[in-house]
């Protein structure tokens, strides 16, 4: 009987609930409405303010592939005997590509990703109304993954940027872009969450995700609030299948406009400095030092002659605070340094021999060298602490070994893929046999990476186990 007795209660209930008279019904059909104005108010004002970037990529000769490109020789010769035959060389052929962005002005400024544009030899915008203008670059970070592109038009409709601190995880958020060629194509979703931080993108990553379905094509799209205002820009997904797979990731527009405004004025981004090398204070390391608690991160090697050796800061300073905010990660301070004016004071609330200090130090500009460096260490996969006390007795190596501890690889990068691993120490650095250096610390690894120029491989002299041995990386495809 009782199998009987719930689904009529239940469909009692919704046949009740689906009648025009019942308040319940009239309450959710007003939210429905409601939100289906606001989305299309979005639609109404973010949409023709949204383009297509069409890319014409350089000539190139194709590479010619057969199945055993793909699939083991010795199982696709059983099938199909030997090898294929080339064909005949042919001549080069151009590709395309395509994106999104949006007009940032009237005057035809136009935001997008930097990879949607970094190998264009020809670049095409159209906008919402078919019309289509060729593009120049007026100015790239590929540090963000940001562009700044120009068409000679005026009395463009456009879009201006929103304060994504002030977003809210469970936010409604509207992506408006191209996705696999669609022409302004909008979907709808929350904020899944704010700062996602080395996920391997980009050399400055601060995330925000979203469940709105963002696709190929959708790159440099806007991602915007309710009220219209650009929030993020899309410009990567999490996918195993190369499509929506639920996550998307969009660089906040705090950060975006910090860059594209330099690129407006300057046509380059000026980077604050602060010249120190930095690792987290993990719960060993504070039982270590005899920490009250665990908090901050701990300055593991200061730069000769930088901004923080000027201040006094010192190795073996703990971090406390910024500018009278909390440190939350080693990447969330990274990152805010780096988005200060050089020339400006930074007020560091530290702790030393137990007892806390504040010092003000005075930012420099951050140079070519050390951002290549630093972008060169985060491409090959790999997280860095310099050799202490601590760290050398915790992997049982003896006190006279100098280098760098290898804390963390990325799978699937070139540095997992070279066999390096978490734990290894790192002892010197060489473009060839011939041509090594003693590495003792990060800074001494980041010098032997500025020599590279344009080497295509590396060579890491790694210690591991007592044992010593060389583990070439290639780092240019």
């Amino acid at each position: 009987m009782k199998k009987r007795i719930v689904p009529f209660i239940v469909g009692s209930l919704l046949l009740s609930l689906s009648t025009e008279a019942n308040p319940l019904h009239s309450k959710a059909a007003n939210f429905l409405e409601e939100s289906s104005r606001a989305f299309t108010q979005v639609a109404d004002k973010a949409m023709p303010a949204t383009v297509f970037i069409k890319v014409q990529i350089a000539q190139q000769t194709p590479d010619m592939l057969t199945p055993f490109d793909f699939y083991g020789d010795d199982i696709f010769r059983k099938f199909f005997g030997q090898p294929f035959q080339q064909p005949p060389q042919q001549q080069p052929q151009p590709q395309t590509a395509g994106g999104s962005g949006f007009l940032i002005g009237s005057d035809g400024y136009i935001v997008t990703n930097y990879h949607v544009v970094k190998d264009a030899s020809q670049i095409t915008v159209v906008l919402n109304d078919d019309r289509e203008f060729a593009a120049t670059v007026k100015g790239t970070d590929p540090r963000t993954d940001l562009a700044l592109l120009k068409i000679e038009e005026t009395n463009l409709p456009y879009l201006t940027f929103g304060d994504s601190d002030t977003l809210k995880v469970g936010e409604w958020v509207v992506a408006i872009g191209n996705p696999f060629g669609l022409e302004a194509t909008l979907t709808v979703g929350v904020v899944s969450a704010k700062g996602r931080q080395d996920v391997g993108i980009a050399s400055y990553e601060d995330f925000i995700q979203t469940d709105a379905a963002i696709n190929p094509g959708n790159s440099g799209g806007p991602l915007l609030d309710l009220e219209g205002n650009v929030i993020g820009i899309n410009t990567a997904i999490f996918s195993r299948s190369g499509g929506y797979m639920g996550i998307g990731l969009a660089i906040p527009s705090r950060m975006a406009r910090h860059v594209i405004d330099q690129l407006v004025h300057d046509g380059n981004v000026r980077r604050a400095y602060l010249g120190i090398v930095l690792q987290p204070v993990d719960k060993d390391l504070a039982e270590a030092l005899t920490m009250d608690k665990q908090e901050g991160i701990l300055i593991s090697e200061v730069v000769k002659d930088s901004p923080a050796a000027k201040a006094g800061l010192v190795n073996g300073d703990i971090i406390l605070q910024y500018n009278d905010k909390p440190i939350k990660n080693v990447t969330k301070f990274r990152n805010d340094i780096a988005m200060m004016i050089p020339g400006s004071e930074i007020k560091l609330r530290i702790l030393r021999n137990n007892k806390q200090m504040t010092i003000v130090a005075t930012l420099g500009t951050q140079t070519e060298g050390e951002a290549i460096s630093a972008e060169l260490i985060q491409k090959i996969g790999l997280q860095l602490e310099n050799l202490s006390p601590e760290i050398a007795a915790k992997l049982g190596l003896p006190s006279d070994v100098e280098g760098i501890v290898i804390s963390k690889v990325k799978p699937g990068s070139p540095a997992a893929n070279a066999g390096l691993r978490p734990n290894f120490l790192i002892t010197g650095i060489g473009t060839s046999m011939n041509n090594q250096k003693k590495v003792r610390n990060v800074t001494d690894l980041e010098d032997g990476l500025n020599e590279l120029s344009d080497k295509k491989h590396i060579i890491l002299l790694v210690r591991h186990s007592n044992y010593q041995r060389y583990y070439t990386i290639r780092i240019n495809s």
